[in-house]
Parts: C-alpha cells; sequence; structure tokens
C-alpha cells in the first residue's frame, strides 16, 4: 500500500510538472479551451463626465425621492440641451460622505485626473444667493466640457 501511494505520488508530480512547464497547452480540466484571464474594457459613452447622485443621502434622512428628482431632472437638462452622451447621470449607492442634510454629488470627468468634485446639494435650501441651486449644480457639470 505505502509503495502505491509513493506511485500516485510520483505519478501526479509528473503531471503537475508537464502542466508548469507548459503554460500555451489547454488544461484538460476546463473544457480543452485555454483560460482567458484578460477583463475586457470598453469605451464609456459620455465623454466629458459622469454624474454620480448618491440614492442613499435622502432616503435615509426622511424617507424621501429627492435623490431621484435631482437626478431626472439632471438628465432632461442634459438632454434639452443636446449634452446627453457627452455626460451621464447615475444613482449609486452610498458614497461615504453622508451630509447630515443634503445629497452627494460627485463629477467624474475624463481630464480630472483623480480629483472629482464631491457636493453636497440641498434640496431643502433651493436658493443660494439668488441664484437656484440646480442651476449652480448644471453650470458646475458644464465646466467639465470646456
Amino acid at each position: 500500500m505505502k509503495k502505491l501511494i509513493q506511485r500516485i505520488k510520483r505519478l501526479l508530480q509528473r503531471i503537475f510538472n508537464s502542466f508548469a512547464s507548459t503554460p500555451q497547452q489547454p488544461s484538460p480540466l476546463i473544457n480543452s479551451r485555454p483560460l482567458d484571464t484578460s477583463i475586457p474594457s470598453v469605451s464609456p459613452r459620455w465623454e466629458s463626465g459622469l454624474v454620480l447622485v448618491c440614492s442613499q443621502c435622502a432616503n435615509e434622512q426622511s424617507g424621501s425621492t429627492a435623490s431621484e428628482d435631482l437626478e431626472n431632472w439632471l438628465k432632461s437638462r442634459l438632454k434639452f440641451e443636446g449634452l446627453w452622451g457627452e455626460f451621464r447621470v447615475a444613482s449609486t449607492s452610498c458614497l461615504g460622505v453622508c451630509p447630515k442634510s443634503g445629497i452627494t454629488v460627485v463629477i467624474v470627468s475624463n481630464g480630472s485626473g483623480g480629483n472629482s468634485p464631491c457636493l453636497i446639494v440641498n434640496p431643502r435650501s433651493d436658493v443660494y444667493d439668488g441664484l437656484r441651486l440646480r442651476e449652480l449644480l448644471y453650470s458646475r457639470i458644464k465646466q467639465n466640457k470646456d
């Protein structure tokens, strides 16, 4: 029995060594096809920026749909001005900022170099210095195009 176990170990060792020395050969354990380890990448449809609106900020505070309303307004505004496609608006789960009042919005652009502004938009205070907060946010988003 001991000799049989040693022979099996040697046989397994030769099998493992043959696979290690010839990585181009397909593995018989994986449908006789080589394993594809590459991760595909795609070019996004948006060219100028992606606007992430936290869907949990307002919901956690009062169960309201303020973040959904803001997201829909931004989408409509971008479509109205013909900028939908260059910019995209998407809801996201928690971004980790968690303001006491307001909605977290992150503007990601191709040219930001990893420095994406994280803004807190308070839907309750609709006016800031005589301008609508949504308009201020929209103008901030459009700055990524210029």
